[in-house]
This record gives structure tokens, sequence and C-alpha cells, in this order.
């Protein structure tokens, strides 16, 4: 409840510090006297710019196991399952969280971790990751994934997301409406928004989102390096968690949503927009950390 308090808060302050910057600057005068609201303006970021994210936050369990053909682990019917159910049992405790849900879908090698509480959470693991890897290394990628769940991480990554939006939205019509203005000076019937400020605000919703998926993408690769590293602590040591990314550096990662791929454990191509480090990055961060 804490993270989701957290969450909420940090939406209500984006919106005040948009408000005093813009009203200190002169902004809130300069929009209301052309036509322009800026407590509306805020109020329709705020809920454009969380509403996806929470939405996306709250339904991403369900989704998960339509999208990836998730068979839930109710009753194990094997050994092997057996054993993924009782080695994130072990992992949970340690973390301090509730048993989540454990899954397994046919596929490539990966794993994820998604839910929108960390005491309600699901780890699903691939078929093709359980054939292509030690136990010891699917062990590592277990606790990878159950680090995700106890950092919080799928509402920390919702949050970001949401805060992205927001600015996305806010700025993007701010800037709008200024070029609209501008460019309709001399218009004496410009009551409401013209040919500028449309066309300006999908340019900028589509350059601006691009930055923000930078942004995100950042912040979801650190998240990474600290999965990794509690991956290394629930095991107690960092070596399985080394030759389990060794491992996957070689195969051929298993394609999943985009909403699902932060909490993977294997990313995609492109460094900027990638939701994971390269893996000797994530190597190198493991074999250099201090302390665990």
């Amino acid at each position: 409840m804490k993270r989701i308090a957290l969450f909420l808060l940090t939406n209500v302050a984006v919106v005040v510090v948009l408000g005093i910057v813009a009203s200190l600057l002169g902004v809130n005068r300069y929009l209301t006297a052309n036509g322009l609201n800026l407590g509306a303006l805020l109020g329709f970021a705020f809920i454009m710019g969380f509403g996806g994210a929470i939405i996306s936050l709250l339904m991403s369990k369900p989704i998960a196991k339509m999208s990836m053909g998730v068979q839930i682990i109710n009753n194990p019917r094997n050994q092997d399952e057996a054993w993924i159910v009782e080695t994130v049992r072990r992992f949970s405790e340690q973390a301090g969280i509730q048993m989540p849900e454990v899954g397994i879908y046919q596929g490539e090698a990966n794993a994820f971790a998604t839910g929108a509480f960390k005491n309600s959470a699901l780890v699903a693991v691939s078929t093709g990751l359980l054939q292509g890897m030690t136990r010891e290394e699917v062990e590592a990628v277990i606790g990878h994934e159950v680090a995700h769940v106890a950092n919080g991480d799928m509402v920390t990554m919702a949050l970001i997301q949401g805060v992205m939006n927001t600015f996305v939205v806010f700025l993007s019509r701010v800037i709008g409406y200024a070029v609209d203005s501008f460019l309709r000076r001399n218009d004496e019937n410009n009551s409401g928004p013209g040919i500028g400020y449309m066309v300006t605000t999908i340019v900028l919703d589509i350059l601006l989102g691009f930055l923000a998926a930078i942004i995100v993408a950042w912040f979801s690769r650190q998240r990474e390096f600290r999965a990794d590293a509690g991956a290394a602590r629930l095991m107690g040591r960092k070596q399985p968690m080394i030759n389990a990314l060794y491992r996957l550096g070689g195969m051929v990662p298993g394609e999943m949503p985009k909403s699902l791929q932060a909490m993977g454990i294997t990313g995609g191509l492109g460094k900027l927009f990638s939701s994971h480090p390269p893996i000797e990055e994530r190597v190198a961060a493991l074999q250099n950390a201090q302390q665990l």
C-alpha cells in the first residue's frame, strides 16, 4: 500500500509542480487570457498521463496469462513443476513477500514477473528456459523475477511511465497553443484552437513520446541491474546469476508483449530504447559489486 500511496502522491506532485512553474512564469495568465484554462489542461494531462499507466498496471496479470498462454501451476504434475513452485516459495519467503502465482508458458528462453501488487504477483518461466539451462541457472533467473516483485518494479515503472506521459500531454498542448496563437495573431476570429495547435500537438506527442520512451527505458535498465543483484543475494552468491546471463547471451530470447518486456529477463535491440542492459554490462555490474 505504501507504493500505491507513493504512486498517487507523485502524480499529484507532478501536477502541482507544473501548475506552480506555469504560474510563476506567467503562462497561466497568458493561456487563460487566450482561451486555454491551465487548470483544465493540468487535469486533462493527469487523467491522460496516468489513466493508461494505471489501467495497464491493474490489467497486467490477466493480460499476461492470456497473451502468453501461461499455465498456472496449482497442482504440480511432475518433479520439475514441483521444484519451480518450491523455488519461488523459498525465494518469496527470503524476500519477505507473499507467494506469487507460478506459471509456465511455451516459448523460447525467457521469464517474467507481473502484477499490480507485490503480494499478488505472477512469476512465469518459459519451456525454452527450462530446457536450455541448468537448474542452478533457472534458479537464478527465478530469483531475478522474485527480486523484481520484491522491489516493487511493476508499480515503479508504471509510476515513471505515468510521469512521462503527463509531461508529454501537458507540454505538447502548451507549446501547440503558443504556436497556434503566434500563427493566428492577426486573425480577428481566433476563437478555439486552429490547425497550428492540432498539427503541433500531434507532432510533439510523437517526438516527446519518443523522448519519454528513452527515459523510461533508462529507468528500466537500472531496475534490471538491481534485480540481478537481488537474485545473487537470494542465492547467496553471484556466480549462478552470472552463468545464467552468459547462457542467455547465447540464446534467442523469446518475444513478449511490450507491456511485459521491462519485467522479463532479456531485452531487445537498440540500447536507447531497450528495457534491458547488454548482457556484458549486467555481468560486469555483478562482478564489480562489492556487496549484494
